[in-house]
């Protein structure tokens, strides 16, 4: 993509300006955070100028990969009142929110359907904000930016991804088409102890677990690492695994090595990586990162499969340590219905759509319209299957 095509709109109404940026680096970070985590309480890690900068710098999220950073600004008389994550897109990997049929769909007819416009924290499947201001009279004004972005990019569509529900309101008002998706989150109900969590649960699924954790850990030590304790010997560790399932998952990995020391440089006290060793040799490891109120579970790989590793250490070491900080929630990321036998609930994620072209407007709204109830019903259906004691 062009730098033309990357600083695309910069425009001014009034006492506000709107204007792109093509590199996170632009703006300061203080200013930045100030609006994207007003209170430590509302603190999401993935639209921080310190993770965003890692997948920059790092050469994971550029134009050269198909992100191209067209951040969006919003200034009241100089000073930046509202902001927003936003990337001219070559393609559609890495989302999570899946559009490649609308794409293939729209150019066998001789649409052009990229670069599009992306709103999202790259190869992040979590909900947060994405519309950052402290003003929520600017939300809309946002919205109407990424229009601007997109209609000078000479795109047909604009996706925000993985958005809160003050957020989505906001687009759905302005005319977005809103998607479902589901995930699967463990939520804390005021335990004190990993044991308490499982005093909650079905006799059954109490015994299961604590079988699977026997399981797990024998012959393995288990190390839970935050701050100062995640080295770099231990980030080459874990970039042996991630590439392990990057390349089955993705073909290849997302992320380049050095956006783990770079993030790790730069929020190493907001990560947690958890390594399962065997004789001394580390074979598999899960990093999270730590939000205001939720633990957030990212990346996992190994080196070698072994029963209820992946639980113990994605899922049970998330909840222990979510417990141990008072932690609201675990968000184990994208897919999984297996999560629900492990303490995981069903929830519904939102993305908001503009499509510009009539025709595949009215078709994405009639898929959206049919796919949303099935996702609503099957979101039911799977709760009446957590394993909680009933009548708790």
């Amino acid at each position: 993509m062009s730098d033309e095509k990357q600083d695309a709109i910069d425009v001014s109404v009034g006492a506000l300006s709107a204007r792109t940026i093509a590199s996170i680096t632009e703006i300061p970070a203080e200013d930045w955070n100030a609006l994207a985590a007003p209170s430590p309480e509302t603190a999401n890690p993935f639209v921080s100028h310190e993770f965003l900068h890692a997948l920059e710098a790092s050469g994971s999220a550029t134009s050269e990969t198909g992100w191209a950073p067209a951040h969006i600004l919003i200034e009241r008389r100089g000073e930046l009142a509202a902001a927003a994550p936003a990337y001219l897109k070559s393609h559609s990997y890495g989302e999570y929110v899946f559009d490649h049929h609308w794409a293939e769909a729209f150019e066998r007819v001789g649409g052009r359907y990229y670069p599009k416009v992306l709103c999202a924290s790259p190869f992040t499947p979590v909900s947060g904000p994405r519309l950052l201001t402290h003003d929520k009279s600017l939300k809309p004004v946002l919205a109407d930016a990424f229009l601007s972005l997109m209609r000078a990019a000479g795109s047909n569509t604009t996706h925000l991804n993985f958005l809160n529900e003050i957020d989505a309101a906001i687009l759905e008002q302005q005319g977005f088409l809103l998607r479902r998706g589901t995930q699967y989150h463990w939520f804390n109900r005021g335990y004190s102890s990993f044991d308490e969590f499982l005093s909650a649960l079905a006799s059954r699924k109490r015994k299961a677990i604590r079988r699977e954790r026997r399981d797990a850990i024998e012959g393995v030590s288990i190390h839970k690492l935050t701050g100062d304790g995640i080295t770099e010997d231990a980030l080459d560790a874990f970039w042996d695994f991630y590439q392990d399932t990057g390349a089955r998952k993705w073909g290849r990995p997302y992320l380049t090595r050095s956006f783990f020391s770079l993030v790790a440089g730069l929020m190493r006290d907001r990560m947690l990586l958890v390594i399962a060793k065997s004789e001394g040799r580390s074979i598999a490891g899960a990093l999270n990162f730590i939000g205001g109120d939720a633990l957030y579970g990212r990346y996992w790989g190994c080196l070698e499969d072994r029963p209820f590793l992946h639980f113990e250490l994605c899922y049970y070491q998330a909840i222990e340590f979510a417990i141990e900080n008072g932690l609201s929630r675990v968000e184990a990321g994208a897919q999984g219905e297996h999560k629900i036998a492990r303490g995981y609930e069903p929830v519904l994620t939102t993305s908001a759509h503009w499509i510009e072209n009539l025709q595949l407007r009215k078709a994405v709204a009639r898929a959206i319209l049919a796919e949303s109830g099935h996702v609503r019903a099957e979101a039911g259906t799977l709760a009446e299957y957590v394993p909680y004691r009933k009548g708790e």
